[in-house]
């Protein structure tokens, strides 16, 4: 099978270099868990963030990661504030209190979240 590729070139010097360029990727939302971890494997994992950014699978992982990572949290918070009696009616009743202890809830699930997914 012959491909045709028009490979272009850039003068440098006494050198002819070769334009390369990565394919364009998907272009995917990326939210706040996905780009934790993006900053993460930048800074703390080099290779593997290098290699899924030239094999173009680097949006795609932060994607799965992300909605991973959304999914887990809604999860827990959720299983938590039933283990923890937080109701609509305490939400009803004392507001302030059900804020406080969803506040609590969020800030613990997102430790585990963290934890698990986001800094490994």
């Amino acid at each position: 099978m012959k491909h045709n590729f028009e490979i272009s070139y850039t003068q440098q010097g006494n050198y002819l270099l070769p334009d390369l360029r990565l394919p364009e990727q998907p272009k995917v939302e990326i939210g706040v868990w996905g780009k934790r971890h993006l900053r993460y494997i930048e800074q703390y994992h080099k290779i593997r963030y290098t290699n899924l950014l030239t094999s173009c699978k680097l949006t795609a992982y932060l994607a799965d990661i992300d909605k991973q990572a959304e999914d887990m949290f809604f999860r827990l918070v959720n299983q938590l504030a039933e283990k923890e009696g937080i109701t609509e009616q305490l939400k009803a009743d004392d507001q302030m209190l059900w804020v406080r202890r969803m506040n609590n809830i969020r800030n613990r699930v997102t430790e585990i979240v963290n934890a698990e997914l986001i800094y490994t």
